[in-house]
């Protein structure tokens, strides 16, 4: 008996020391990888796992709902090229299941991240259910310590969607696009000279960071761009109260309504809401013009903003 269990004992030890020394998992639409699917991928990592893992997606669109487990850290998704390497879904808030259960905003994105210390790069996220579907979210994070690099997250409504309450996001080099919306949620994210492409006249973000948290949705070196028949859209609107959104030398186009902002609808949210810029620049920043209510940070109130302060601890550039 005790033979036999110090034999399975070598047997699971070799497994795990196997996977831990497991470089690479390879996806191939083709058959040429180890997986064909992104989800068989993630499924194959182990619950608790704590070794970085790294899986590489050959070109092609793969059409499937993802979810990073929250059991399953340290994933580092890269793909072969960001233009032609797709992961894409088309459901939307409202879509009915077989089982009978309806979406919602929640639950209807085409990538899940619940697990922590993820990465991405070169890839595009996106959801395509179209411009009339409503909220149709591409990428919904609840992990913390969560990145992405030389990125697309692409759709319409309610895009990207940083659910999580004070979890740190960070994303660099990315192109996000989208209608309403499409920058929300309760994260503390730092967006780092990234292209944010508005396609409909509305809002570009909706933070929803509760009144205990410091920063929300911090934009760095940003390039705010439009659709050519976009001329009226705000730089973010309070989905609750203590929203806190702030654009540090970015560079605005003409779209970005003179006023800045959005209370929407309620001018209560005009003596809670945390919405501010420094050193904004291009034809939308128009500080003369921006609503008394928003704020122009000064050279010692900016200072605060570094990405010590908004992250904490987490070293963004060794994961």
């Amino acid at each position: 008996m005790k033979k036999t269990v110090a034999v399975l004992i070598i047997i699971i030890f070799s497994l795990q020391y196997s996977f831990a020394q497991l470089k690479k998992i390879i996806v191939a639409k083709d058959g040429s990888g180890d997986y064909t699917t992104v989800q068989a991928a993630l499924d194959a990592v182990p619950s608790g796992n704590v070794n970085p893992v790294l899986i590489f997606i050959k070109k092609g669109k793969y059409k499937e709902v993802v979810v990073v487990d929250a059991r399953k850290n340290f994933i580092t998704l890269t793909g072969e090229d960001k233009d032609s390497t797709i992961l894409s879904y088309d459901n939307h808030a409202g879509t009915k299941l077989p089982d009978g259960d309806t979406l919602n905003t929640w639950t209807c994105a085409s990538f899940f991240v619940f697990g922590n210390n993820f990465h991405a790069q070169n890839l595009t996220f996106e959801n395509n259910a179209g411009f009339t579907a409503g909220q149709a979210v591409a990428v919904r994070i609840e992990g913390n310590r969560v990145s992405f690099k030389n990125c697309r997250i692409v759709g319409f409504q309610d895009v990207l969607f940083l659910s999580g309450s004070g979890v740190k996001q960070y994303f660099e080099d990315c192109y996000i696009e989208g209608t309403t919306d499409f920058i929300f949620g309760a994260a503390t994210a730092v967006f780092k000279n990234c292209t944010i492409h508005s396609k409909k006249n509305s809002h570009v973000t909706a933070a929803s960071t509760n009144s205990i948290i410091p920063f929300g949705f911090v934009f760095f070196n940003c390039k705010l761009t439009a659709d050519s028949n976009v001329n009226k859209v705000s730089l973010g609107r309070p989905w609750s109260p203590a929203a806190s959104v702030t654009y540090i030398n970015c560079w605005l186009g003409k779209h970005i309504i003179a006023g800045g902002w959005n209370n929407w609808k309620n001018p209560a949210n005009e003596a809670t809401a945390r919405f501010a810029e420094f050193n904004s620049t291009g034809p939308g920043a128009n500080v003369a013009a921006r609503f008394a209510w928003s704020k122009q940070l000064t050279v010692d109130e900016v200072k605060k903003f570094s990405l010590k302060n908004i992250l904490g601890e987490w070293d963004i550039y060794n994961k």
